[in-house]
């Protein structure tokens, strides 16, 4: 199966500020009990063995021990209600690891798929903001951080060299909404806390 994706994505995790797991390749110990972290894709453009899945998203909830390789990760999957049927199947299998690819080095981490779900899925750019509206399960809207020093149009802040599935190079941000609820009905909120965005492009 031959594919390819390219576009843009986000991140919020329950951390206090920039991730230990994002900066330690996932060993070091999350600032909280328990790592609950939503990462958020909106493919601009892609093609999984020839089906088109342009303008799609998809988005991933997962909740992980404290220190994310140890494994045992609870993890579930919102796939964009307005994909048909072929579309859906192509992004599942390349967003769950099964088509290789970069979410293809998560699947031994996983311990349990809490679900799958078909749900609206809204996700919006706009400079240095990026939010995303996942049915009435997540509502999330970021802010890409800019060192005071620099002014409001000073450069955004970046991590670089990480291991990460999106990108080696993800923007500092934090999050101005966060709240929602997992597919078990726990609800959190983790507004002002850490946050990341980056384009991505994958293929495989």
């Amino acid at each position: 199966m031959a594919w390819n994706l390219n576009g843009t994505y986000l991140e919020i995790c329950n951390c206090d500020s920039v991730c230990p797991c994002t900066t330690s390749g996932l060993t070091a110990p999350a600032d909280n009990e328990r790592c609950q972290v939503t990462l958020a894709f909106h493919v601009a453009q892609g093609e999984v063995d020839g089906v088109d899945v342009s303008d799609r998203s998809v988005v991933v909830f997962a909740d992980t021990p404290r220190v994310m390789a140890d494994g045992g990760w609870q993890v579930a999957l919102y796939v964009d209600a307005s994909a048909d049927d072929g579309q859906a199947e192509a992004l599942g299998k390349v967003f769950s690891g099964q088509a290789g690819g970069p979410m293809a080095a998560l699947v031994p981490l996983i311990g349990e798929v809490l679900g799958v779900e078909r749900v609206p899925i809204d996700f919006r750019d706009d400079g240095r903001r990026h939010a995303v509206r996942v049915a009435d399960a997540i509502d999330i809207e970021i802010e890409d951080q800019i060192a005071p020093q620099f002014g409001e149009d000073g450069p955004v802040m970046t991590l670089t060299g990480m291991f990460h599935p999106a990108n080696s190079t993800l923007t500092i941000a934090r999050s101005t909404r966060a709240v929602g609820r997992d597919v078990q009905g726990r609800s959190w909120d983790f507004t002002g806390r850490n946050g990341h965005s980056a384009p991505f492009s994958w293929s495989a």
